[in-house]
């Protein structure tokens, strides 16, 4: 056992201890996380200012629930982006320790916050597709605008209030109590909390998105049954239902990838002592979680229709002024030798 981490199970909470949680060697794996941090989290923010741009920048989107709740995932996964490169790369690749205990909290509260929104936000957007296909005639009255926001307040809320524990007093400092191996000041309580609530969280997503393709597997055989003799705008509704739900199942593969290495390394802290490699090896599936809000905005356009036909507009707009900037100066000049001429 090394001298950090025998005074890591000691002492606790002095500033100094932190350095033990530095667990990068070499300046090869310093380069390493830094790279993937910078180019997960570059493309992850520009992806989902692009989403988000996307979504409001159509009436027909902005003005349905179910594009909100996407919003507040892309809205999520860009203060996820931000705050933690910030603080990964300043903490592991830089081993910037002189700041306090709750300035450091305050960090790891931003970044806890974020990625429990980012669930969050699937969970509401399982649950409204759902509704939506389970009880499509009472959607629309069940599920309005007014309803939404009040459900993405109540989770932004509830999501900043426990990711605010550790700061207003549930860590080890304040407690005396064992701090986690993994995270500087967190008990280790407060850390098997959140991770019994992330995967309810993970469960709730799982059991939600379970009945939605039950719906939609019942959805596409009622088509192939009635087609030539339903409505087109019905058939239509469902198709939409349908998309939307593999969709969102593709969503939760992707999370369920991402994520699982790093519970699988938080829950084990619990239960045993991790050595350097197993913290090392967390440093690095963390950036996975980058990963995930990266993938998230490419399965969207991907496979929203109403996103990607807004995006195949924003690129021809875009082809359009390239080509009148290019044309421009061939006028400009053009119109320079007639004046000559003349």
């Amino acid at each position: 056992m090394g001298i950090c981490e025998t005074h890591e199970n000691t002492s606790k909470c002095s500033v100094n201890s932190m350095e033990c949680f530095m667990v990068l060697s070499t300046q090869a794996q310093k380069i390493s996380i830094a790279t993937l941090c910078g180019l997960f989290g570059i493309l992850c923010i520009l992806e989902n200012i692009l989403v988000l741009y996307l979504i409001f920048s159509s009436p027909g989107t902005r003005r349905k629930p179910s594009y909100l709740f996407i919003s507040s995932l892309a809205l999520a996964d860009i203060l996820a982006s931000i705050i933690f490169v910030c603080s990964f790369v300043s903490f592991h690749v830089f081993k910037e320790s002189d700041f306090s205990k709750e300035v450091f909290l305050l960090q790891l509260a931003g970044v806890t916050t974020s990625f429990s929104a980012s669930l969050s936000s699937l969970l509401l957007t399982a649950l409204d597709r759902y509704l939506s296909i389970s009880r499509p005639s009472e959607y629309k009255l069940l599920m309005t605008r007014r309803r939404a926001w009040i459900a993405l307040g109540v989770l932004w809320v509830t999501c900043a209030t426990i990711a605010s524990l550790p700061l207003l007093g549930w860590n080890c400092c304040t407690l005396n109590s064992t701090c986690s191996e993994l995270f500087p000041f967190v008990d280790g309580s407060y850390l098997s909390s959140w991770i019994c609530f992330t995967l309810l969280l993970l469960g709730c997503i799982t059991c939600a998105y379970a009945r939605v393709l039950h719906r939609a597997r019942q959805h596409v055989a009622y088509m192939e049954q009635h087609q030539a003799q339903g409505a087109k705008q019905q058939s239509s509704r469902m198709r939409m239902d349908v998309t939307l739900a593999k969709t969102l199942v593709m969503v939760l593969a992707v999370l369920v990838l991402c994520w699982s290495p790093v519970l699988g390394l938080m829950t084990y802290s619990i239960f045993s002592r991790l050595s350097d490699r197993l913290r090392r090896a967390f440093a690095f599936c963390s950036t996975l979680c980058l990963l995930n809000s990266m993938v998230n905005p490419i399965i969207y356009a991907l496979r929203s229709k109403e996103l990607f036909a807004s995006l195949r507009v924003v690129f021809s707009q875009c082809r359009r002024q390239l080509k009148a900037s290019e044309e421009s100066p061939e006028a400009g000049s053009a119109h320079k030798s007639s004046v000559i001429e003349t």
